[in-house]
């Protein structure tokens, strides 16, 4: 049985694929996360196939899954925030207007040698848009810690960040950090032995 693995260590993307019933291990990469291109789509790809391919290296007989998330706000990559300073500027930035977040998510396929195999890129887009933010209120969900390990330092699963989305255009999970329906949709058109609904 081929291992399915996850070369990532956010918590959301290991609980969304826990919601679907995938059986998977986590195997985190600790590639350096540079892309050389400037286009959002293409970059959240190959920040994804990077992390993906270095993990394969260490799994034979593997489907390997790498993910990266961004948010880009008036052309800006908006990254993990290095401080509540930065937390908070990121959040006023936000505030009132509306930012897309993207996500790549990259398949890696090795056979018994650990010969990569195959692999395969993909990329989602969702339009974000935030109601105009307190101060009081950035400052309060900075407090809870929550911002800090998140692009753009928002989550929108999270009890306050949730507060701040007045609506969004597009797939909900791909805000969270990994796009569920396009996932199973890629996975099952490219890698049909992995269908995981039969």
């Amino acid at each position: 049985m081929m291992r399915i693995v996850l070369a990532s260590q956010s918590p959301r993307r290991k609980k969304l694929l826990q919601q679907i019933g995938l059986a998977f291990e986590v195997s985190p990469s600790e590639v350096e996360e540079i892309s050389s291109l400037a286009e959002p789509g293409p970059m959240v790809e190959d920040l994804a196939k990077l992390k993906a391919t270095d993990v394969a290296t260490n799994f034979s007989d593997s489907f390997i899954i790498g993910s990266d998330t961004i948010v880009v706000h008036n052309e800006e990559v908006l990254g993990k925030p290095g401080n509540e300073d930065e937390a908070f500027a990121f959040l006023k930035r936000l505030s009132g207007t509306h930012h897309f977040v993207y996500t790549g998510v990259a398949f890696v396929k090795t056979d018994k040698n650990g010969t990569i195999q195959g692999k395969h890129t993909f990329y989602e887009q969702t339009k974000v848009t935030f109601s105009t933010l307190g101060d009081q209120d950035i400052k309060a969900y900075i407090k809870s810690g929550n911002p800090m390990d998140k692009a753009g330092a928002y989550g929108i699963q999270d009890d306050l960040g949730a507060l701040f989305v007045e609506k969004i255009e597009g797939d909900y999970y791909n805000v969270v950090g990994f796009p569920l329906n396009r996932f199973y949709r890629e996975m099952r058109s490219f890698f049909p032995e992995f269908d995981i609904m039969s």
